[in-house]
């Protein structure tokens, strides 16, 4: 996984979600989130730097017609064209903003799967959160973040052409297995040329997963953080465990059913 926070088309700053029982959401994501000793998440939802990398609203009238699903915010070169080429291609267009003159601020999309994302501008190398504090290394590993997203659908294929049209990522295959069968599942690539999401077919270890953007969040303490999921009304949909017996990836599904992933920070 790259840098989260590069100015780049493809790239993926921030994610929301509209939500009812909004109180008992935000108690949810507050006590999965801030795990570990040192926290990549604060209890108002911020990261550890105070930037609002994720949101949670609450539903109402103004988001009625959007779907119970995480939607990553993608930077587009031109919203306005990217979202026409949305509708061309068979998806569908929820809510578009515009600033006074006309000219696209922000869009939310499903793709023809139903799945939902947005899209905005590129945001400037100048405006985006500053990572290095001056200690060495990737600053970002250590803070709250959208560390990956990826798409499980049973149309991996067209999904893939659908996006590299829309978003403008070019694409890398990534073989898999199932069983004794052999596929490509892809990695959809940024303008910097480093990997920005995935698209994956409904099969082998991705068989079962709900066909939405699942948006992957570290947090300090796996294992914690999947004890505190169960005990605050979500389910564990599906875990992995390193060479070393640790857990490395948990899809999970939020009291109201929201789904997304858990990686260690």
């Amino acid at each position: 996984m790259s840098d989260p926070f590069v100015s780049r088309v493809g790239g993926i700053l921030s994610g929301d979600i509209a939500v009812p029982e909004h109180e008992r959401e935000v108690r949810f994501y507050s006590r999965v989130l801030t795990t570990g000793e040192n926290p990549l998440w604060r209890e108002d939802l911020m990261n550890n730097r105070g930037m609002p990398i994720i949101g949670l609203s609450p539903a109402g009238t103004e988001t009625a017609g959007l779907p119970l699903q995480w939607m990553p915010h993608i930077m587009v070169a031109d919203v306005a064209a990217s979202a026409k080429r949305a509708l061309d291609l068979g998806g569908s267009e929820l809510m578009h903003g515009k600033d006074d003159d006309g000219k696209s601020q922000w869009a939310v999309l499903l793709d023809p799967n139903g799945a939902a994302f947005g899209i905005i501008p590129v945001v400037s190398a100048e405006d985006m959160p500053a990572t290095d504090d001056g200690a060495s290394g990737d600053a970002s590993a250590s803070v709250g973040c959208i560390a990956w997203i990826d798409l499980t659908v049973s149309g991996a294929s067209a999904t893939r052409d659908f996006y590299a049209r829309v978003v403008g990522w070019s694409v890398q295959d990534v073989e898999m297995e199932d069983g004794s069968e052999r596929y490509a599942d892809y990695n959809m690539i940024g303008s910097d040329g480093d990997p920005a999401a995935g698209v994956c077919h409904a099969r082998g270890v991705n068989r079962g997963l709900p066909p939405v953007w699942m948006i992957y969040l570290p947090v300090g303490d796996l294992a914690e953080s999947l004890r505190r999921v169960r005990e605050c009304g979500g389910k564990v949909l599906k875990t992995t465990r390193g060479a070393d017996g640790e857990y490395a990836y948990a899809a999970v599904q939020d009291p109201v059913g929201a789904c997304l992933a858990l990686v260690p920070g």
